[in-house]
């Protein structure tokens, strides 16, 4: 299997210009912010590297869930196993039809240190977050493999993670 990613974080705004500004003609009365957007192409041979991904709907069951980057479901059911790669983009988003906030935090029992010692962040329905490591995260390890999901019943996210 080899993988191919193309990752865009990109926020493009245009703004009317609605007050007369000094040496800009009437037609021309608008500003493009584009400046800040990223994007990458991801291979085994690039730095990130991507090597192993895996997609899926993670549903809480009486309110929790873990994702264990070690042992993961990739396409066909084929087992995914992250085991010495790092996390190099995960993309989480809260389903519409979630009825409460969704907390990700690193893992209780084996915490992967996603972003930092101590994450934790809420989504609330249809609400996302997306994480590009640029190979700066830990590597995936039997002690450093899980995040933590919960929430207050069976709400689900989508959740996305290209590692390398």
């Amino acid at each position: 299997m080899s993988v191919s990613v193309s990752y865009e974080s990109k926020v493009t705004t245009t703004e009317t210009i609605t007050t007369a500004v000094p040496a800009i003609s009437s037609n021309a009365n608008s500003v493009l912010h584009n400046a800040y957007s990223t994007s990458k192409a991801m291979t085994a041979s690039t730095t990130p590297p991507a090597t192993k991904c895996a997609y899926m709907l993670k549903s809480l069951s009486g309110g929790a869930a873990t994702i264990d980057l070690t042992s993961l479901t990739g396409v066909n059911g084929a087992a995914v196993d992250g085991t010495g790669l790092k996390v190099q983009v995960m993309k989480f988003k809260a389903t519409t039809s979630n009825t409460g906030a969704i907390t990700v935090t690193f893992g209780a029992s084996n915490p992967y240190n996603l972003k930092g010692a101590t994450f934790s962040f809420d989504l609330k329905a249809g609400q996302e977050d997306t994480f590009y490591g640029n190979d700066a995260t830990p590597d995936i390890a039997n002690d450093a493999c899980e995040i933590d999901l919960s929430g207050t019943g069976s709400e689900s996210l989508q959740v996305s993670i290209i590692m390398g």
